[in-house]
């Protein structure tokens, strides 16, 4: 089998999707964040440290935006983690209609910048996030980034 571009020959040993989910109360955030983690471990991706420390917060600010802002119409959420040979994709799901926009940056604002801080994390990663809209009405929040720092 050819290789093409940057797409390897035959699948590397760590490539997958994987999907959970958890009610959307508080205490799932820091365990959204530690599954993803042992999620990466366990799977031996070659992630540099600074690109998994920023997915970790990523992680953390949409679990946490699900929380707070779905969990009225949305009392279960869904975190999904896709790896391929180059990137890893995080992305939480939930069923509240409601598409949120990051926004203007107000450092006298104490809250309300999760979205603004991933889209940030991810630009300076070299990565993309967006959201989209789901078949039954929800939405999926999701980041792309690079497993290397892009030059």
């Amino acid at each position: 089998m050819e290789s093409r571009g940057s797409v390897p020959a035959h699948p590397v040993a760590y490539e997958g999707v994987w999907r959970f989910t958890a009610p959307a109360v508080d205490v799932s955030v820091p365990q959204a964040r530690r599954a993803v983690r042992d999620l990466i471990d366990r799977q031996g991706v070659p992630v540099e440290d600074d690109i998994l420390q920023g997915l970790l917060v990523i992680v953390s600010e949409l679990v946490t935006n699900a929380v707070r802002h779905a969990a009225l119409l949305s009392p279960e959420l869904a975190v999904e983690v896709a790896i391929g040979a180059e990137w890893i994709r995080v992305s939480v799901e939930d069923n509240h209609p409601y598409r949120p926009t990051a926004l203007v940056t107000d450092y006298a604002q104490t809250g309300g910048r999760g979205l603004l801080l991933v889209r940030e994390i991810t630009a300076e990663a070299g990565g993309t996030c967006d959201v989209e809209h789901t078949a039954g009405g929800g939405k999926i929040i999701w980041a792309a980034l690079p497993l290397k720092t892009q030059l």
